[in-house]
């Protein structure tokens, strides 16, 4: 139709007039094209202008190159500096000797604290604060050194926040093989740390018989670099003042492509970093065509906010560059852009061709990278699951990423409901208006995937109102996404630790949510169609809903069991103050060893005090060790809680903290079944008969008895000694159980 009308216009013009519009509208094109090729041109040789080239800089051993560098303007900004004075460098600003420089990464001379190893060093410190440098989570352990060495990281107002505890062995050969608690002992580190600072001090229970002054130590270190040292020579380390350390500087946040102030040097085979525009980004090019950088995105750690100008957001959330036909016209003059528009229709069409291209590689660009994220974050895995359990599994929706972001304001600050180690929690609301919790785990490497589809698929087979329901997943993110049903009313934590008059959690609230805990974990341990140890029960992890009823969350570490299996055998994880002793000294965890933990609630809720209590009294730093203590000693009721003492009857106190001693027994087999304690404290209102004489309650250590009696109020504990030189440690946390009261 359209060429049939276009041939009769024609027909209708004489040849002449024809062939003279035809000619100046070739004639216009041309001026056109040439106009944009002149200014393309001028605009290259000034970027060309703006080149510079700093080579590297070897300073003793070191390889020094942007964005690192010795000379002014061949150096990113001032923390980037480096003085080198006597073949050493350091970095000016914070005054840490370089050991070696990477892509994203440094490593400093960090000092070593010590004490009784011919020099004494404490109260030393270092702060980075207010730089973009952070001690790398990943690259880097607390590490302490020596004899009955108990040693802790503080932060700034002197909280600790790790530590270990390294134990005696007499065998010189201990610690050849690596450190893992005998005369040595690692930790991690918290993420984004930017202060560090260490204290020692001995194990409280260690007697030094011999009247010797032990060596320890304790310092940051690289974990490569130790692990290269010190099975080799483990006192290679005693007479060190400094050890090496990682720090990181950047993130990767998108790819890029550009041409602005090129600095090249030797480092990373060749490669160019390229400084944006914008003072906080940077672009390590591994490729250049025709004068232009193509590689990967990077700014520095937490002060990046959105993209470079020439940069958009994805739906992923990286950054991802323009064409290069956009870039130019974006630093053109205005009146320039307007009068190349004006050649015509050629170049109306094309943009319009350009801005097609541009949509359809996009599109294009991140249906590839949807794919890559699927298979990265477990897709495949989940396929696995999902022919595997195809009764439960299947039943679970598939979220898009676009669906999550929209139900998320895009992951806003403001609908953030808390964060912990494995991810950050959003609020969101779906298209039909249900609210729900999104999980945007930090998960980002392939080795952690199956600990976040472990969670997925333990979550899908549970179906009990006092275990939060797990609704969907994407796996299309970036990052893995799990979607929960809301619960309103925060956790159990809140409400014992932070009590208000608003809101007071009383002694009826509290028994029935104990026994919603422990049918939820009976459940899970015995009724469940796989028998399933949930593996951190503590009140941090029990959220409360609209009508305050208990539901128990967070099954990360969880792990499903087969029917013939008695125990799992794994690397010790759990929380500081709820960690089962057996557990921690065995590395087998049992369905007793939730137990434990559920006592530790129990406590928690009967006294009101943390699991980790902040006293100077190392003894009773343990809420556990705490409260056993007070049993033994007939302590019971001045250690409750005002609210419980005020509000609960004596009988019921009394059943309730019998049990909770019951399950903080430090034998697990002589430890009740959860079961059995709910079967206990739903019985608690049903008039139960307590015996008034004295019952025998649990072993503490062969031939020791504890014991309680209802009419006299009195009891009696023995407890043995928990640690043995033959005891192995090699996890982050002590259980800090001690064997005095």
């Amino acid at each position: 139709m359209w060429r049939k009308r276009r041939n009769q216009n024609i027909q209708e013009l004489s040849h002449t007039e024809y062939i003279r519009k035809k000619r100046e509208s070739r004639e216009t094109r041309m001026n056109t094209l040439l106009g944009l090729h002149i200014i393309l041109l001028l605009w290259l040789l000034n970027a060309s202008a703006a080149m510079r080239i700093c080579p590297d800089t070897n300073c003793g051993d070191v390889s020094i190159g942007y964005p690192f560098g010795t000379e002014k303007g061949c150096y990113f900004n001032e923390w980037f500096e480096v003085t080198c004075n006597s073949q050493n460098p350091f970095l000016r600003k914070i005054n840490l000797a370089l050991y070696d420089i990477s892509t994203l990464s440094v490593m400093v001379n960090l000092p070593v604290i010590s004490s009784g190893c011919g020099r004494n060093s404490t109260g030393v410190s270092v702060n980075l604060s207010g730089s973009p440098f952070y001690f790398s989570d990943s690259e880097n352990r607390f590490t302490a050194i020596g004899c009955s060495n108990y040693a802790t990281m503080v932060d700034q107002n002197n909280s600790v926040i790790g530590g270990c505890l390294s134990v005696c062995n007499g065998d010189e050969k201990a610690g050849k093989e690596g450190c893992y608690g005998i005369n040595c002992c690692q930790t991690t580190i918290p993420p984004n740390l930017k202060y560090f600072k260490s204290n020692l001090s001995n194990f409280p229970n260690f007697v030094n018989t011999d009247n010797q002054k032990y060596c320890k130590s304790a310092f940051m270190v690289d974990k490569n670099w130790f692990d290269s040292i010190y099975p080799l020579n483990s006192n290679a380390l005693i007479d060190e003042q400094y050890l090496p350390a990682t720090l990181g500087w950047g993130k990767y946040i998108g790819s890029c492509f550009e041409r602005s102030d090129t600095i090249c040097n030797s480092l990373n085979q060749g490669a160019c970093w390229i400084r944006l525009s914008s003072s906080q980004y940077l672009c390590l090019c591994d490729t250049i065509d025709q004068g232009y950088c193509q590689g990967s995105m990077y700014c520095m750690n937490n002060h990046c906010s959105g993209c470079p100008p020439g940069y958009y957001n994805s739906s992923q959330g990286g950054c991802s560059p323009l064409f290069v036909n956009e870039i130019v016209h974006s630093r053109l003059n205005v009146r320039l852009i307007i009068g190349c528009i004006s050649g015509g229709l050629g170049m109306l069409l094309l943009l319009i061709g350009g801005w097609w291209l541009y949509k359809f590689v996009k599109k294009r660009r991140e249906i590839k990278l949807q794919q890559k994220f699927f298979k990265r974050n477990g897709g495949l895995l989940l396929q696995q699951e999902l022919s595997s359990n195809k009764g439960n599994v299947d039943k679970t929706k598939l979220f898009s990423s676009k669906e999550l972001e929209k139900a998320t304001d895009n992951y806003n600050t403001d609908r953030i409901l808390g964060q912990g180690g494995q991810g950050t929690v959003y609020k969101g609301m779906l298209a039909d208006g249900k609210i729900v919790a999104v999980k945007k785990s930090k998960i980002v490497d392939e080795s952690k995937v199956e600990e976040f589809i472990n969670e997925m698929v333990i979550l899908s087979q549970i179906n009990h109102r006092n275990v939060v329901k797990l609704l969907g997943c994407c796996l299309e993110t970036q990052v893995p996404l799990l979607v929960y049903e809301f619960i309103a009313n925060g956790t159990l934590f809140q409400y014992i630790h932070d009590q208000t008059k608003e809101f007071p959690i009383t002694w009826e609230m509290r028994l029935r949510i104990t026994v919603e805990i422990s049918s939820a974990l009976s459940y899970l341990h015995s009724a469940a169609s796989i028998p399933i140890y949930h593996r951190d029960i503590k009140t941090a992890n029990i959220l409360l809903d609209d009508k305050y009823r208990a539901k128990v969350s967070d099954f990360g570490t969880s792990r499903s069991m087969t029917i013939d299996q008695t125990h799992l055998t794994t690397q010790v994880q759990g929380t500081f103050g709820y960690l089962d002793p057996e557990y921690f000294r065995s590395s087998q965890f049992t369905e007793k060893s939730d137990v434990y933990s559920f006592g530790v609630v129990l406590a928690e809720l009967l006294t009101g005090q943390k699991p980790i209590r902040s006293t100077t009294c190392e003894e009773d730093r343990s809420l556990a060790a705490y409260f056993l203590c007070a049993m033994k000693e007939n302590r019971l009721f001045e250690v409750l809680d005002s609210r419980v003492l005020k509000e609960g009857s004596k009988e019921e106190i009394i059943i309730v903290a019998r049990l909770a001693q019951r399950c903080l027994n430090l034998n697990g087999k002589k430890r009740p079944t959860m079961r059995e304690v709910a079967n206990e404290l739903i019985n608690i209102k049903g008039d139960s008969i307590v015996p008034p004489n004295f019952e025998e309650i649990i072993d503490c250590q062969d031939g020791d008895m504890i014991g309680y009696n209802l009419e006299t109020g009195s009891s009696s504990i023995g407890i043995g000694s928990f640690f043995s030189n033959s005891t192995t440690f090699s996890i982050d946390a002590d259980p800090l159980i001690s064997n005095n009261c």
